[in-house]
């Protein structure tokens, strides 16, 4: 793919959006879970709201603690040369107490895979096995052997990936099914939130199996990683990415469509996932057949963006009638701000990189919580700061805006 030079005003701006972005996350996301959620080596708060006022009896969920290992090993990987040896450290310790947890606490020793939660005291609490959190687990796992070469991490890793391969995959169907119970038998409620339709199949959950086996295959050149890799990348192109360039969301066993959903977050954070794990996956056809796609999920995804006001949440249609949420979540602000500086980073779109400038000054101007740390969930659609939902839990995590960070950080490698 032929892509034309950068002006000197381009890589000019791109650059000083790299130095924010840095101080960002080294002033402010990562210092705040260090402090607030893992300062207690070998524990995880589970749970601050959005008032900052820390739970200690809170449940710890496997994502939440998968999504600490990957960022700060990540972190640790990416900017243990350029901060000081001491804060590099901390990177180090934090990434290796989540290792630590999930390995000791959540690994099911006896069914194979992960639980979803356990108690403050390490105890398992909910052990059904939510292929998502499993997911999540392989590519904090693979993260960490990345950045430091351990050779545990790498084969709790391995495990993680034969235990979706042999209980999730739909030999018959294709794709992955999405719980089971703790025994991996059949589960009535395979949700993975109270918002998400009850379905055997989802968008989501193929879309993070798709980001764990990238970073898998990263550190692991199996042939059967590869074929797996190479076939969730077929599945988004000929199930999930609909004639328009939205994801669709739920389906049912067979891919039967279930639901009438546009999530705007997930269709721009697609975009560029889908271009890394075929940049990864190395397959030249495959390649510039994604390359023909990624424009056409990041334009479709544009319909949420307001250039001054972020991107909005979803669009739900039901019953001939559309119901629009506006909010702006923290996460959805911060795929916009990667999946648009994609298009100018891979595909030399001048407007990509605006698009992309534009978010993360909203984000600077309403998400960021600049007196007490991190980001606030969401601002709400009248233009009020969500303090409802947490400031670090379940689904809060630093992965996100931890992520946004480190992809221009490391794409723009000084």
């Amino acid at each position: 793919m032929n892509v034309p030079d950068k002006t000197s005003a381009e890589l000019f701006a791109a650059q000083a959006l790299r130095s924010q972005l840095k101080k960002e996350l080294t002033e402010n996301i990562l210092p705040y879970w260090i402090k607030n959620v893992c300062k207690t080596e070998g524990r995880i708060c589970g749970r601050i709201d959005g008032n900052d006022k820390a739970d200690a009896s809170a449940p710890i969920g496997g994502i939440m603690t998968a999504r600490i290992l990957w960022t700060f090993s990540s972190a640790y990987r990416i900017l243990k040369d350029s901060v000081t040896p001491t804060t590099a450290d901390s990177y180090l310790k934090t990434a290796s107490a989540a290792k630590n947890l999930i390995i000791e606490k959540f690994l099911d020793k006896e069914y194979g895979g992960t639980f979803w939660s356990i108690n403050p005291d390490g105890t398992p609490l909910d052990t059904k096995k939510q292929i998502y959190a499993i997911a999540f687990a392989i590519y904090g796992l693979a993260e960490y052997n990345r950045a430091t070469g351990d050779g545990q991490a790498l084969e709790y890793a391995i495990q993680l990936f034969h235990a979706i391969e042999d209980h999730s995959y739909d030999t018959s169907k294709d794709g992955y099914l999405e719980a089971f119970t703790r025994s991996w038998d059949i589960i009535e409620d395979m949700r993975l939130s109270d918002k998400d339709a009850n379905e055997s199949k989802t968008m989501n959950t193929h879309l993070h199996i798709l980001e764990a086996y990238t970073c898998l295959y990263r550190v692991w050149n199996s042939p059967l990683l590869k074929k797996q890799l190479k076939g969730l990348i077929e599945i988004f192109e000929n199930r999930i990415i609909d004639h328009d360039g939205h994801l669709i969301l739920f389906f049912d066993e067979d891919w039967n469509r279930k639901s009438d959903i546009i999530s705007y977050g997930h269709d721009i954070e697609a975009s560029w996932l889908l271009h890394e794990a075929a940049l990864v996956l190395g397959d030249k056809d495959i390649l510039e057949r994604i390359e023909r796609i990624v424009p056409k999920i990041a334009s479709a995804a544009e319909d949420g963006f307001h250039p001054e006001d972020g991107m909005i949440y979803e669009q739900i249609r039901h019953d001939n009638k559309e119901e629009t949420d506006r909010d702006r979540h923290w996460w959805v602000q911060a795929e916009t701000v990667v999946g648009f500086f994609n298009l100018w980073n891979h595909f030399a779109s001048t407007q990509g990189l605006e698009k992309a400038l534009m978010c993360w000054d909203f984000i600077k101007s309403h998400i960021i919580d600049h007196e007490n740390g991190e980001w606030f969930w969401s601002l709400k659609a009248d233009g009020t700061i969500n303090r409802i939902d947490d400031k670090a839990g379940f689904w809060k995590c630093p992965y996100h805006n931890g992520r946004m960070c480190m992809e221009i950080i490391e794409r723009l490698k000084q």
